[in-house]
Parts: structure tokens; sequence; C-alpha cells
């Protein structure tokens, strides 16, 4: 019976060490990108051009696709040109002039016993069609700038521009090709920083913080300082593991690939380490 002690105790340690997280033993992880994201067109059409390749680096608003938009060119100018054509208003402003000029030269004439009652009521109400008129017409010229506005979105909607700077890490179509709505056409990512999800044994998840350091080892070698920074710490727990997720984001200057595997630890608090000491 005393002969089996030593060996229980040994299994007994190596599972503490061996546990993640357990007695400061790294846990293990995989990097991800910090952004990834899929581009589509928002409605069909003919691709006209492919600005950019797998791998070349993309800056944010950049034009990385575009379709094939002449038509829609071509009726954005004429929307343009109306939108910008003041002319109806102008002759409504005019009309309205010349009926009050006209009420006023009638309103002497009456003083002078030249005009009656009648035609003062009909020259006044000439004034109000007109301004009725100048105001239908300032309308429509509105309502012209809010169409030409809203295609104009429309046929930006046309080309495909990078909503961050990264990476093309797939392009999944050529220059002709017909696209259909929501269709892939583009994924960019961006791996600086790079982001990876720890699951953290639940017991050493509630000592750690948004804004805490963090280790990770990347080809095992461990490095001399904290090299990330905690900035999530999940609400709700995986009950089946005991862990929970915690979000950690690394510089990677020297552009490591994502989908790596590393070894993460998180340095034990200033508290903690002073209990352990005493």
């Amino acid at each position: 019976m005393g002969g089996h002690a030593p060996m229980s105790g040994l299994i007994a340690v190596l599972l503490v060490a061996a546990a993640p997280g357990g007695g400061g033993g790294g846990i293990t992880a995989v990097t991800s990108p910090s952004r990834d994201v899929t581009l589509s067109f928002v409605r069909p059409g003919r691709i006209a051009e492919v600005l950019v390749a797998e791998g070349r680096p993309v800056k944010p608003a950049q034009v990385l696709v575009r379709q094939d938009d002449a038509a829609e060119q071509a009726r954005l100018l004429r929307l343009k040109e109306q939108a910008e054509d003041t002319t109806q208003v102008r002759a409504a402003r005019a009309q309205l002039d010349q009926s009050k000029l006209d009420l006023k030269k009638i309103e002497q004439a009456a003083k002078r016993g030249a005009a009656t009652d009648l035609e003062i009521e009909h020259a006044a109400l000439d004034v109000t069609i007109a301004e009725l008129r100048l105001e239908l017409a300032q309308f429509q010229h509105r309502q012209s700038r809010r169409t030409y506005e809203e295609f104009r979105l429309e046929v930006g909607r046309m080309r495909l521009l990078s909503p961050i700077g990264g990476t093309v890490e797939e392009v999944f179509i050529e220059a002709g090709e017909s696209v259909d709505t929501l269709q892939k056409v583009v994924r960019v990512v961006s791996t600086d920083p790079l982001w990876i999800d720890v699951p953290v044994p639940l017991a050493r998840a509630r000592r750690l913080a948004v804004g805490g350091d963090a280790r990770v080892a990347f080809d095992g070698a461990a490095p001399a300082a904290p090299n990330a920074k905690i900035i999530h710490v999940a609400s709700v727990a995986d009950s089946a593991s005991d862990t929970l997720r915690v979000r950690l984001e690394a510089a990677n200057p020297s552009g490591r690939p994502a989908g790596e595997e590393v070894t993460v630890s998180f340095p034990e608090p200033k508290s903690a380490a002073a209990e352990s000491k005493e």
C-alpha cells in the first residue's frame, strides 16, 4: 500500500501541470484575424473590373471591384442635369412678379374709378395662383435633387470598397462574370493586430479583467514580457469545460499568419503572488 503513494502523487502533479491554466501552465489557443470581412454586391450585374489580387494589401475605402455601370452613369448624368435645372422655378417666380405688378396697377386704377372690384378680385386670385405655382416648381426641383442623390448612392454601390485596411485573402470572381445579389466577391482580412480567443478555466478567469496583460508564446518561445492585452471577457461560461472565453489582442508587425497555434499564459495578480509567498 505504502509503495503506491509516491506514484499517486506523481500522477496528481502531472495532471495539474497538464490542465489548461493550472499551476501557471499555458493554455493552447489559435490566433485569428482581428477583422475578417467578405464583401458582396447588393444588386446583380456584370463585373467590369477586378482591381486587386489575392495577397495584396489594401487601404480603407480603396476600390476593389467595379460592376459595369455604363447605362447607370448615362441615367445619372440626365438626373444631374434635371436636378441642376432651375428654369421652372425662375419662370414661376417671374409669373408671380408679373401677377403682383398687374394687381398693383389694377388697384391704382380702381382708385381713379377705372377698375371694378371684380377685376381687383381676379388680379388678387392670379397672384395666389402664381404663388402656388412657384411653390410647386420649388417642390419639384427639390424632388429632382433627391432623386439624383438617391440614384447617385445606388450607382455608388456598384463599386466594392474595402471597409478596412488589410490584405486581400480571396477573390471569388473574374472580370466579365455576372454576379447575383449577395454572392461572395472578395474577402479582406486584417492580421495586425491578431485576436486570440482563449478558453480560460473559470476559477482563473474570474481574476481577469479587460485591459489586463497576457503572454502569447509563438513557436513555443515564451516572451520575456507580456505581449498581449485582454480586450473582452465573456459573460457566459461553457459549462461542459468549465471555462470562460477571454479574447486577447496581440500586435503583429511581422505579419504572422492567422490560424497559428499558440500558448497563452496570464501573469498572476500581485495579491495572489504575495499570498503564495506567505
